[in-house]
């Protein structure tokens, strides 16, 4: 069931209507960054540096060696910043592509379950409370991963379990409930919960990939919708069978 519904989210990535949702959240989210590299480089130019040089600018002879300083600073700022955009990355795009989720998801239903009822879309500010919080998911996980990264021999599992249990989780929340109210969302993710954290995990070792990681979010909507049809046909046969 997981092996389907990952072949069949990489299929969907290559979906026009998806491709369409993808260049949306490409361009916003370059747009994005470079807004968040603009504002950091003026902050360091008008304002750390300028401080920088106050502070240096002391009434006693400072030695040779002082005057390093400020281009250590600027090559220390010039890391940080690349540092601060590669962490950004994921974030920024999982709030931009929160906001087209539902537009990913009918895209699958509509390419590969035509028969079945469509899902119906979160309201407006149901669907921006779930990218805010899907966002904020990413940034306390990578967080997490980042701290356990620093205590040997548990880093790289650390980084999976974290994200793979909030990824699936949050994923298939989203996915479900254009089917039914929170209450069924929950109940078949307590009830699955077993399958639904193994398709984080392969949520996650996607995310681990870089450059990759920007389709996180579109991938791992689609994975979960359609491990939500299977799950969904399951439980239907069970009950005809009960």
């Amino acid at each position: 069931m997981i092996y389907s519904s990952f072949i069949l989210a990489l299929r969907s990535l290559t979906d026009p209507g998806m491709r369409q949702t993808l260049w949306k959240t490409l361009g916003l989210t370059i747009l994005a960054l470079i807004g968040a590299w603009i504002a950091i480089t003026q902050g360091v130019t008008h304002l750390a540096i300028p401080w920088l040089s106050d502070l240096l600018q002391l009434d006693y002879q400072l030695p040779e060696w002082t005057g390093w300083l400020s281009v250590f600073a600027l090559f220390a700022a010039g890391t940080g910043l690349a540092v601060v955009l590669a962490f950004l990355i994921g974030p920024v795009s999982a709030l931009i592509a929160g906001v087209f989720l539902d537009d990913a998801a009918e895209s699958v239903e509509r390419h590969f379950y035509p028969d079945d009822p469509p899902g119906k879309p979160m309201p407006i500010a149901e669907g921006i409370w779930l990218a805010v919080r899907f966002t904020g998911v990413v940034i306390a996980g990578n967080l997490v991963a980042l701290v356990l990264l620093l205590v040997p021999g548990i880093n790289l599992i650390a980084f999976f379990v974290v994200n793979g249990y909030l990824v699936g989780r949050e994923f298939f929340e989203f996915a479900s409930r254009r089917f039914g109210p929170e209450d069924y969302a929950r109940k078949l993710r307590s009830k699955h919960g077993g399958t639904i954290f193994v398709a984080g995990l392969v949520i996650a070792a996607f995310m681990a990939v870089p450059v990759l990681n920007i389709l996180t979010p579109l991938f791992g909507a689609a994975l979960m919708v359609h491990l939500h049809k299977a799950i969904a046909v399951r439980e239907a046969a069970r009950a005809r069978a009960a």
